[in-house]
Formats: structure tokens, C-alpha cells, sequence
């Protein structure tokens, strides 16, 4: 079984509410029907109601139990106005500029979100990463403990003697363009935390650089090394399990016969499944290239770190990645409703029913 198929196997059993702020965008459409479709929970896009059916009608696709909502028609709308005055940042604000930013799908989204009226979040198919971020990050809180959030890209390919059969996770490749110690541990730690809830497998993190054990001493390399024991403290204080180590070049992380040369007596090296990497761009870069040249499926954003499951999308992502980042999504609401049951239903619950 593919491992998207088992993902959409998992959340068949507990359907979530998906909120797509960018309802007219094609691909945004046929993947919010593919999302009902399969038995994965309700799919809401956000929007004009005219402007998305005559986009649908365009694409040639179906609306059939998808939930539409304008945000400035919303019943909500008065009840948002007031949670965004009510945040310091916006104290004091005028009541057409709260108007303003509230119906802006994004922000709207965020707020069905914060408020439980939805499960999680998936957006970003037309706009730039700080069109959907900044309202995530203004009005979802982070995780108990999380300092600073940031993201992971789920990759499986098609040569399954790597990573988890084929499966990865990829971090930090959207958010923290240069993280410190304290953020790679927390990079480290969260995106093994998804790899198991995906999953259900041990976690092997390699914390990535140009340098093996030392082979290289240079400040960057003591930043990895450095990273790397606080979160294997961070890991025992949680009572996490998950192996983890560093500084590994990619090569070593990833090769057992390398491994053997350069690593010998790693846990991690030649078997890891989750890749740290030491800043934004070379975590960027790599997906990417794995995707195009490799063949692997890419899904993500996914953030890590806040308390409410959502997802930035790149620009160029298809109907099928919009679907799986979706289920991910879903699957890890699942997660976080065991984790925190006393999160509110919310208004559209009924809709699932």
C-alpha cells in the first residue's frame, strides 16, 4: 500500500473538517472533492459563493457535500471582528480595518481554525508563504513548550531501501531561514513526533551537515553537534523515543555501507528517515530536487509547533499533493483531539454528520 493510501485508510475511521481558504483556485477545487470523495471528513472552501460555483463549473468540478462559506456574508463574521480587536496587536483598531483583515480568506481561515469550527487548515496554492503564515501565526497558538514554529516536507520515493521505505520527512524547508541551536532541537524533535504519528515507527533523525563526527570543526558544525545533544536531552526530558545524531553528512545519514566508514556504531546513520537540515536554503533545495529528480511525492508545509494542525502549500503543488496534505493534516487532528480532548467542536460540526 502506497503511503498516501494508508493515510487515507487511517482517517476514513475519524473524518476531519479541512478549511481551504482559497476557493476558487482549480487545483483547490478538485482537490476539496477528491478530499469528500474519498471519505476523508468535510472539505469548506472559503470565498464568493457565485465566484466559486462558476470556478467549479469552469473546472468541470463537483461541489457535492462541500461546505461554502463567504466570509463577508459569514454568521461568524461580528464574533471574529471582536477576537482580532481583542488581541494586542490589533488594540485599537477601527472596526472597517478589523472588517478589512477578518474577511480575507486567510485570516478567516485562521480564525475558524482558533475557534474549532474547523480541524485544520491547508492553504497557500496561490500566494506566498507570508500571505497564509502571518495569520497562523498571529492568531494559533504554539504547543506548550514551542518557541518558535516551523515546518517539515513528507517525501516517499520510489527507491523504499531508503529512509522508511521510501518514506521521509524533511526539515526545516519553509519557515526558520537560519535556525539556532535551541530551534534545530525543536525542529528536530517536532518533525519526529510527526514521522511517528504517521507512521508508527521509530523516529531516526540525523542531524545534517557538510561535516561527519567532526571531520570538520568549523562554527557551523559545533551549531549541529550542539543541536543535536539538547535534543537528545529534550527527548529523554519528554519522554520521547526516537534516536537521533549528528553532525552526519547526507551521505552517511543515508548509505549503510558509507555509514560503516564514517559512522560506525550509529543508530541513525545509513538508516534515517527524518533529515534536520542546517538552514533554509539547503532543506529547500533538496526537496525540491528529490521531487523533480527523484520522483518523490511531496507533501507539506506542514507546520510544526502550533497547537492547531495546518499546512502552507507550494505554489506549484498538484491535485493529488493538495489531497494528501489535506489527509496528513486530517490525520494529525486526529492526534491532536486524543492529545486535547477539551478542544471545542465548534459551529459546523453538524456538517460532518
Amino acid at each position: 500500500m502506497k503511503f498516501i493510501d494508508s493515510i487515507f485508510q487511517k482517517l476514513r475511521s475519524h473524518p476531519k473538517r479541512i478549511v481551504f481558504p482559497e476557493g476558487t483556485e482549480p487545483r483547490v477545487l478538485a482537490a476539496a472533492a477528491e478530499f469528500v470523495h474519498q471519505k476523508l471528513g468535510i472539505a469548506v472552501l472559503l470565498g464568493k459563493r457565485d465566484e466559486i460555483e462558476a470556478a467549479a463549473k469552469k473546472a468541470q468540478t463537483s461541489l457535492n457535500k462541500i461546505l461554502i462559506i463567504d466570509p463577508d456574508e459569514a454568521a461568524d463574521l461580528p464574533l471574529f471582528i471582536k477576537r482580532l480587536e481583542s488581541l494586542n496587536r490589533y488594540k485599537g483598531i477601527a472596526d472597517v480595518d478589523a472588517r478589512k483583515i477578518v474577511t480575507n480568506p486567510n485570516y478567516f481561515g485562521a480564525l475558524m481554525l482558533q475557534n474549532g469550527q474547523v480541524d485544520g487548515l491547508v492553504g497557500g496554492a496561490t500566494s506566498n508563504s507570508g500571505s497564509i503564515l502571518r495569520p497562523l501565526f498571529q492568531l494559533i497558538k504554539p504547543l506548550a513548550g514551542i518557541k518558535s514554529i516551523s515546518s517539515c516536507m513528507v517525501l516517499h520515493i520510489p527507491n523504499e531501501k531508503y529512509g522508511e521505505q521510501g518514506l521521509f520527512t524533511f526539515s526545516d524547508c519553509g519557515v526558520i531561514p537560519n535556525p539556532n541551536v535551541d530551534q534545530l532541537a525543536s525542529i528536530a524533535i517536532e518533525s519526529a513526533r510527526l514521522f511517528r504519528q504517521l507512521t508508527g515507527a521509530t523516529p531516526r533523525v540525523a542531524m545534517l551537515s557538510y561535516s561527519t563526527k567532526g571531520s570538520a570543526q568549523t562554527q557551523d558544525t559545533e551549531k549541529i553537534v550542539a543541536a543535536t545533544a539538547l535534543a537528545k536531552q529534550q527527548l529523554f526530558d519528554k519522554m520521547q523515543t526516537a534516536e537521533i545524531d549528528g553532525e552526519l553528512q547526507a551521505d552517511t545519514a543515508l548509505v549503510s555501507e558509507i555509514a560503516e566508514i564514517k559512522a560506525p556504531g550509529s543508530l541513525v546513520a545509513g538508516r534515517a528517515n527524518v533529515l534536520v537540515f542546517p538552514d533554509l536554503n539547503s532543506g529547500n533545495i533538496s526537496v525540491k530536487l528529490v521531487q523533480r529528480l527523484a520522483g518523490g511525492e511531496a507533501y507539506g508545509q506542514i507546520l510544526l509547533g502550533l497547537d492547531k494542525p495546518a499546512a502552507d502549500l507550494s505554489r506549484g503543488a498538484s491535485v493529488h499533493e493538495i489531497v494528501g496534505v489535506a489527509a496528513i493534516v486530517g490525520l494529525q487532528a486526529v492526534e491532536y483531539r486524543r492529545l486535547y480532548p477539551d478542544q471545542g467542536a465548534g459551529r459546523y460540526e453538524a456538517a460532518t454528520s
